[in-house]
């Protein structure tokens, strides 16, 4: 059975990593831009702590539970949701200036889009946290935290996720800026983008709760997901930023990316 209490805190957690979107905007207050070589190394410093935590933290746990039976097809499906999410996101418009000029209606339907956008990063929150309170006794790594036994893997993907949401609220700010937004109403439209995400971690530790067996299907899925993005949204959004940069800004990519994934090593020890 489902703890409420567990609920609550898993969507906690995910509404920590939404607001973590808002810091991105928060450098704003200070300076008036970045440059394209810093927007480029926050994007490989996300993009390695994401493939880093998958690869150490969601696929290691769900060999963990067994075969890769489940494991393979829950890959593959975290990629087809991410298909799917670009076939539903192409050819719509829903940049930050549209954010400023919708209505009520038109805003109903961007979060709509943006729940299909930001689902993935959600689910490995969720999936990650599917050992709550069970104070390691399926042989998981867990730290009190409220008094609470949460499982280590959970601490990691929840602090990748944050960081990655950083330089992502960068991005959003980065126009809003160029049209003259107030920085309040950025930080408030960075987090806004990033609102699915807490929705997306309780549906996922909802499911994998109720039916443990799917357990590396689950973890396998939010890993796909999570490694997809980086491939097909992450790194071509670093490249645009270093376009005009010696070497098309792929050394700054690089740099920021080995950061990225050293930082979230500990994970392959845990």
């Amino acid at each position: 059975m489902v703890v409420v209490e567990n609920v609550a805190f898993v969507f906690v957690a995910g509404l920590l990593t939404a607001l973590a979107t808002g810091l991105g905007a928060a450098p704003f207050f200070l300076v008036e831009e970045f440059s394209d070589r810093w927007n480029v190394l926050l994007w490989g410093l996300a993009s390695g702590i994401m493939v880093a935590a998958s690869l150490f933290g969601l696929v290691r746990e769900g060999l963990n539970y067994g075969s890769p039976i489940l494991l393979v097809p829950g890959l593959l499906t975290g990629v087809v949701l991410v298909v799917v999410a670009h076939e539903v996101l192409e050819g719509f418009d829903h940049g930050p200036k549209k954010f400023e000029e919708a209505g009520f209606r038109k805003l109903v339907l961007i979060l709509g889009i943006l729940t299909v956008h930001s689902f993935p990063e959600g689910v490995a929150v969720g999936v990650s946290f599917a050992e709550l309170g069970l104070s390691g006794a399926d042989g998981g790594e867990t730290i009190a935290v409220a008094g609470v036994a949460v499982p280590l893997l959970a601490v990691f993907m929840t602090a990748a996720i944050s960081v990655h949401n950083v330089p992502e609220g960068t991005a959003i700010a980065i126009p809003l800026r160029s049209l003259g937004v107030s920085e309040p109403k950025m930080v408030w439209w960075a987090v806004f983008s990033s609102l699915p995400q807490p929705v997306g971690a309780v549906v996922a530790y909802y499911f994998v709760t109720l039916a443990r067996e799917f357990l590396p299907f689950g973890f396998g899925f939010a890993a796909g997901a999570m490694i997809y993005l980086v491939a097909t949204e992450f790194v071509p959004e670093a490249l645009e930023y270093g376009q005009n940069l010696a070497g098309g800004g792929k050394r700054e990519l690089l740099t920021g990316a080995l950061a990225g994934a050293l930082a979230m090593v500990p994970l392959a020890f845990i």
